[in-house]
């Protein structure tokens, strides 16, 4: 556990508050860097603290990785970039996806319902996450063969990647 992570009281934090700790727990390496390999071949993680109001994760990127596209069920959530870049795409319909990089030292936040997909902009990336509630259930998304849009709900604990499209 990491004391003094947030404010206590409430079960849930606003995504600007979970942008408040992404950013203290990424100025605060003694917390992360231990899991950092800097020789891995794939994208790896952490899980560094769970409550019953936040989770908070380190993620380390390589420019081949991409969560595919998917929201975070019933959390908001909130991602600082400790190194590299990581690129967010946003789902939109009848017009193209929304592109945003964003370089180490920045931050962005989303609410439950924002469909998005993360790729690593860099030759490696470094990430914290925030999420509250924390996370249980994920929505992937794929579309079928015929452009149905279909979401698959799957556990906080399985490794975002794209789905493969999925018969109509």
């Amino acid at each position: 556990m990491i004391e003094g992570l947030y404010p206590l009281g409430g079960d849930r934090l606003e995504p600007e508050q979970l942008r408040a700790v992404a950013a203290r727990v990424a100025a605060t390496p003694e917390l992360w860097r231990p899991h950092y390999d800097p020789d891995a071949a794939e994208r790896t993680f952490a899980a560094l603290h769970r409550d019953q109001t936040v989770d908070v994760w380190a993620i380390f990127w390589l420019p081949e990785n991409d969560t595919g596209w998917h929201d975070h069920d019933i959390s908001s959530g909130a991602v600082h970039v400790v190194d590299g870049a990581l690129e967010e795409h946003v789902l939109r319909l009848a017009q193209p996806e929304r592109r945003t990089r964003h370089p180490a030292g920045s931050s962005f936040m989303f609410v439950p319902s924002h469909i998005h997909r993360i790729t690593c902009a860099a030759p490696r990336a470094a990430s914290i996450h925030a999420y509250s509630p924390p996370l249980w259930r994920l929505g992937q998304y794929t579309l079928t063969e015929d452009g149905a849009l279909r979401r698959v709900s799957v556990s906080y604990a399985d490794e975002l990647r794209p789905l493969k499209a999925a018969a109509a």
